[in-house]
């Protein structure tokens, strides 16, 4: 039987400093045959330049700057592999990446294999987290997201991800103008009503951590007033294809919705006492998520590696230490989160110290802030 091809698709856009990594990890891919197209999104630095220095080896498209969801158009429109595997510049497969996805979309019902990333750090150095860290969904997952709404089963970002061709058929081209961004959750949260989900369980490529990750630096009023739009399109996509969902979307709106509504919340509460421009130390447990509360004021997480969320301190000693460096790099504040009240009771030097060393500047039923410039 003749083996299938498979299509990487590299997204780039003023990724030049990364992207050479990740046009390597799709050349050197254990599996054949296999096409890498590089769609370049109208950078403005050096990309077009190391683009074409691969001459033959790739596929390059040079269009103008239309978005994430735009680059997964015009990448798919000239592929020809029946499996494929979109990759953002900034992250690197692994060698088996394909080979093993190939292998298991060979079962007919099945639309997507993902697997999880192992993050890295500019360098490329290994950091010791896995994203997503949940173990990923698999098999029919039709009800778990009929009742789960957006967030209706655990899946990995842009290069996690291979697809079949004949899924990506029914419901591409995106639309570009509402997939700037985040492009990769309107295949996933499709994915289940056409088909099932394999996963594999070991990481098969890695996500790097940087400064310049977009997700980490939207809002979420900028998630909100895209929210009942995103609601919209998916359901006209189903509705094209016949896939009767009932009365699912009127219960994706409520919850999801609420959610969204409460970090919005949130952030009006808190941006009176936020400088503009500064950043400041958010202790909740990762539980506020991935975007940001404040338009002009970054968060960083705590405890903090690199950038990711680190846990909860082992002790007093740890999260005062941690808390010290972060302030000397320039964090001007710290806000506790509900989910992290306990902190202030169960770290008790740690709440000492900031009690005794900084003034409290909001104490309501949801929020502790102090400010940090003494």
């Amino acid at each position: 039987m003749e083996k299938l091809k498979a299509s990487i698709i590299i997204n780039n856009y003023n990724y030049g400093h990364f992207l050479s990594e990740a046009i390597a990890s799709a050349l050197n891919q254990d599996y054949q045959p296999t096409e890498v197209i590089v769609v370049d999104d109208g950078s403005t630095d050096n990309s077009p330049e190391i683009i074409a220095a691969y001459g033959k080896q790739i596929i390059p498209v040079l269009k103008e700057n239309g978005g994430q969801g735009s680059a997964f158009n015009s990448g798919f429109e000239i592929s020809n592999g029946q499996v494929i595997c979109f990759l953002d510049a900034d992250d690197i497969l692994l060698p088996s990446a394909i080979g093993t996805a190939v292998e298991m979309l060979g079962d007919r019902d099945a639309v997507k294999v993902h697997w999880p990333l192992a993050a890295i750090d500019t360098h490329g150095k290994l950091l010791g987290k896995l994203i997503p860290e949940e173990p990923l969904s698999e098999g029919n997952l039709r009800d778990a997201q009929l009742k789960g709404g957006i967030e209706g089963h655990i899946f990995s970002p842009t290069s996690g991800n291979a697809w079949s061709r004949s899924y990506l058929e029914k419901i591409l081209p995106l639309p570009e103008s509402h997939y700037r961004f985040n492009a990769d959750s309107y295949l996933a949260i499709l994915a289940p009503f056409f088909g099932s989900i394999k996963r594999i369980a070991e990481h098969q490529a890695l996500y790097r951590i940087h400064a310049y990750n977009g997700t980490s630096k939207r809002t979420y009023s900028w998630r909100l007033s895209h929210y009942h739009n995103e609601l919209t399109i998916l359901r006209e996509c189903l509705q094209e294809h016949g896939i009767e969902i009932g009365d699912a979307f009127e219960s994706w709106k409520g919850s999801y919705h609420q959610s969204l509504q409460l970090m919005v919340e949130l952030g009006q509460e808190l941006e009176p006492f936020m400088p503009p421009g500064q950043k400041y130390i958010l202790v909740d447990m990762n539980q506020f998520g991935q975007h940001q509360l404040l338009e002009k004021s970054q968060s960083i997480p705590f405890l903090e590696k690199n950038g990711l969320y680190w846990g909860a301190p082992s002790d007093d000693a740890t999260a005062i230490e941690e808390f010290e460096r972060l302030r000397r790099e320039g964090a001007s504040s710290i806000v506790f989160g509900w989910p992290a009240f306990w902190w202030l009771d169960y770290y008790t030097e740690f709440a000492r110290h900031l009690r005794t060393k900084f003034r409290c500047v909001l104490d309501s039923e949801r929020l502790v802030v102090f400010d940090l410039c003494i």
